[in-house]
């Protein structure tokens, strides 16, 4: 089997077409990255006028931190909550929709919805639904005995964020695994149901071993997703609280640089941040591939 290449009648025609992405890379990612490593070293204040160069002071100063080891905690907690819900909702709305002989595209439009709808949308509005004095959520759980109220439970407002995170990110892994399932062949499930395989044992035999390459790509990026895109969602809905409860790492920058003004100890933040994405992406690669089948 011979493989394709691209062949340019002039050599810096590649370089050419590479250097816009190139260039928003550099622009975009590598220059803030650089510079954030840059000013976690330093001490400054609010206005810029004075700096000093203080080494490692700002991250000894923050792992001494209560409040960011409470972070840390709270962000270990909610991305695994968001990844592992998502990822089985995405897969089990795509089972249900892969055994429709009619209706499938009607039910595939209407799941795929929710992921056009913006973070902090998605955060205003489950805001609403869960609000403890006119959601129609409390009202319902009020009358099954619950008293509902993020506002002041940190268990209530960790289920928030965590719902309103997981679905607005089931119609991206839904679109994932339904395409895995229509690239299954058909006979295998058939010659599995003749050899008297249950749906069960067909699932996890074949179809779920089949699925391991997009459940492996969908783990990575919506642990990603749970460290950095659920900013505005926390935002929207509790703002970190009640008692940081819901103050994970990416919204503690914020709180720390952009409100408190301490732009040593964010940057800090930012980097170590950066630092645990790059090595849980890292792990899942080493460790975690192996066990793919392509």
């Amino acid at each position: 089997m011979q493989t394709k290449r691209a062949i340019f009648a002039s050599r810096v025609l590649p370089y050419w077409l590479l250097a816009p992405q190139l260039a928003v890379t550099l622009v975009f990612f590598l220059w803030p990255a650089a510079q954030a490593v840059r000013q976690s070293f330093l001490r400054e204040d609010a206005f810029g006028l004075k700096t000093s160069f203080v080494w490692l002071e700002n991250y000894t100063r923050l792992f001494h931190d209560p409040n960011y080891l409470n972070s840390l905690k709270v962000t270990v907690v909610f991305a695994a909550s968001v990844t592992l819900l998502s990822v089985a909702l995405g897969l089990l709305f795509a089972l249900a929709v892969d055994r429709m002989i009619a209706s499938s595209r009607l039910y595939t439009t209407l799941l795929v919805w929710p992921y056009a709808v913006a973070p902090a949308v998605a955060g205003v509005l489950w805001w609403f639904m869960f609000n403890p004095t006119l959601g129609v959520i409390p009202y319902v759980l009020e009358g099954l005995g619950y008293d509902w109220n993020h506002l002041l439970s940190p268990t209530d407002a960790m289920i928030l964020v965590v719902a309103a995170s997981t679905w607005k990110q089931i119609s991206y892994n839904f679109l994932f695994f339904v395409a895995g399932l229509q690239a299954i062949p058909r006979a295998l499930g058939e010659a599995a149901a003749i050899d008297g395989a249950g749906p069960v044992k067909r699932f996890f035999s074949i179809t779920f071993p089949l699925l391991s390459p997009t459940t492996f790509f969908l783990m990575v990026v919506n642990t990603v997703y749970a460290m950095f895109d659920t900013f505005p969602v926390i935002h929207a809905t509790t703002e970190g609280n009640p008692a940081q409860s819901t103050n994970i790492l990416v919204y503690k920058v914020y709180v720390d640089g952009f409100l408190g003004l301490n732009l040593g100890s964010s940057a800090a933040q930012s980097v170590v941040l950066m630092a645990i994405v790059i090595a849980l992406t890292v792990i899942q690669f080493r460790y975690i591939e192996r066990r793919v089948e392509y």
